[in-house]
């Protein structure tokens, strides 16, 4: 069977990163599998594991587990489990072939979820410092088009509709923010994940204090000695036979925020792209429609969109099912675990290397920004227009209805015979205001009009984002090639 006759995720085929894939790979997690059962049984005899004065567990049977801890024989699993249909014991068996001494303490006191769920934990923490290392520098690029773009006006919107005018730098820290509150969110949950340990059926660990003959203290160690080999710091106090399936409910929310960060990027992106104030990088060959030819569709920040919804939707799916298990475990989650939280993983490490894609190539054409700035600043000038006319002798109450009455005049202009905006000359032809043309042009001046959007930029860029991007040196400087 051949690649081309058969069902392929797009996440892999398309849109993830070989990193993301390998991290939920069937090599990362049968390794994974191997280690814990190292760590189990290395512990199992540091804490003298023995029945009737003698070692369970030799050092011999250590080694020659380690010594096949990575080479994997695949194709004996496979074969043992269309017969026996369980995977951890089909494991356990052909890891017993390849270790003969070891074979009958492979798995001493355990249950399936001491791999498997041991193994998703870890998984789902590598996965996640993954997500943050291409968050950071996604950050790394929004910073630098802050800085760089934190004086050029533009006109703002609310509801769409142009409002008080920002900057194209200003508009980019909000881009920011959001990411650095998912950032927040990700590293907590980091710091926060725990092993399952050694729990046993129910969660009793009834299993292991039978292996050491009711000596309580060694079953606790038992936890905490596994947890350290691994990686981690402690496992969770107490379990049914599985951690709690909120863990994965948790960690697909925060996944669930980044795609809404995301989405909201692209969102603004595709609307600037139709401004034709902003675009998204547009290669030399690419094509933007099959039919029509002139057209540079902003597919990337649409492909952003796209897998955000998904991912945000997808979060649903250990939500239902952490609201669902039944007393100390069902296995109604393992086949929607099994798809639900690595696709997620999957999906936002495709969003996060387009946006960084995207970030990186994005084109500001300024002229264009301007000329709509300037077609309706006259309107958000008019406060200004009127004081600088009271100065002059005018009557404020007096000014404020004629000025009324122009902006109507001009907005019907503009949008019902579709010419442009002649406010200015209006004022300028009323000899209420006194002022000419040219005085009046002189108070449009953009950085007029943008109050402290620079400012606020440096602030935060300054205070907020450089310590963040200091502290984090060491994972910058990425880029994403995006495939297709």
């Amino acid at each position: 069977m051949s690649s081309n006759d058969s069902y392929q995720s797009p996440l892999s085929a398309r849109y993830a990163s070989k990193e993301m894939q390998y991290i939920f790979s069937s090599d990362m997690k049968f390794k994974t599998w191997r280690r814990l059962w190292i760590a189990l049984a290395e512990t199992e005899l540091e804490l003298g594991l023995s029945e009737n004065g003698k070692p369970v567990i030799t050092q011999e049977q250590i080694e020659e587990l380690k010594a096949h801890a990575e080479d994997i024989n695949y194709d004996v699993a496979k074969e043992r489990e269309k017969l026996v249909r369980h995977d951890v014991m089909s494991h356990v068996y052909a890891y017993g072939q390849q270790c003969p001494l070891a074979a009958g303490i492979i798995h001493l006191g355990a249950t399936s979820c001491y791999v498997g769920d041991n193994t998703d934990v870890i998984v789902m923490t590598e996965a996640m410092k993954l997500v943050r290392k291409k968050l950071i520098n996604v950050v790394n690029e929004l910073a630098h088009f802050a800085d760089t773009y934190k004086d050029l006006p533009t006109l703002a919107f609310t509801h769409f509709q142009p409002a008080q005018p920002t900057t194209v730098g200003k508009r980019a820290t909000l881009w920011i923010q959001d990411l650095l509150l998912d950032l927040n969110d990700l590293e907590y949950m980091i710091s926060q994940q725990k092993l399952l340990g050694s729990k046993g059926t129910t969660g009793t660990q009834a299993s292991f204090l039978e292996l050491f003959n009711g000596d309580h203290e060694k079953v606790r160690k038992l936890d905490q000695r596994i947890a350290e080999k691994m990686g981690f710091t402690e496992c969770y106090p107490v379990s049914g036979q599985t951690y709690s399936r909120k863990v994965d409910s948790r960690i697909l929310n925060v996944l669930s925020g980044i795609a809404q960060s995301a989405h909201k990027f692209s969102n603004d992106i595709r609307l600037l792209q139709h401004l034709k104030e902003i675009e998204e990088p547009f290669e030399k060959n690419q094509i933007g429609s099959s039919a029509m030819a002139y057209k540079r569709n902003p597919m990337r920040s649409e492909r952003i969109a796209s897998l955000a919804n998904y991912v945000i939707t997808d979060a649903m799916n250990p939500a239902i099912t952490a609201a669902t298990q039944w007393f100390e475990r069902t296995l109604d989650d393992s086949a929607n675990k099994r798809i639900s939280v690595p696709e997620a993983f999957l999906a936002v490490d495709g969003i996060l290397d387009l946006y960084l894609n995207v970030v990186d190539g994005l084109v500001v054409y300024d002229k264009v920004i301007y000329q709509r700035f300037m077609k309706e600043i006259p309107f958000m000038a008019t406060e200004n227009i009127m004081m600088d006319a009271v100065k002059r002798g005018g009557n404020r109450q007096e000014l404020h209805e004629r000025i009324r009455e122009h902006s109507m005049a001009a907005g019907a202009v503009v949008k019902q015979e579709g010419k442009e905006n002649d406010l200015v000359d209006r004022i300028a032809d009323d000899p209420a205001f006194g002022m000419t043309k040219e005085e009046i042009t002189a108070l449009l001046e953009p950085k007029n009009f943008v109050g402290r959007a620079p400012q606020q930029t440096e602030e935060f860029l300054k205070e907020v984002v450089c310590p963040i991007l200091n502290a984090n040196q060491d994972v910058l400087g990425m880029t994403a090639e995006i495939s297709v």
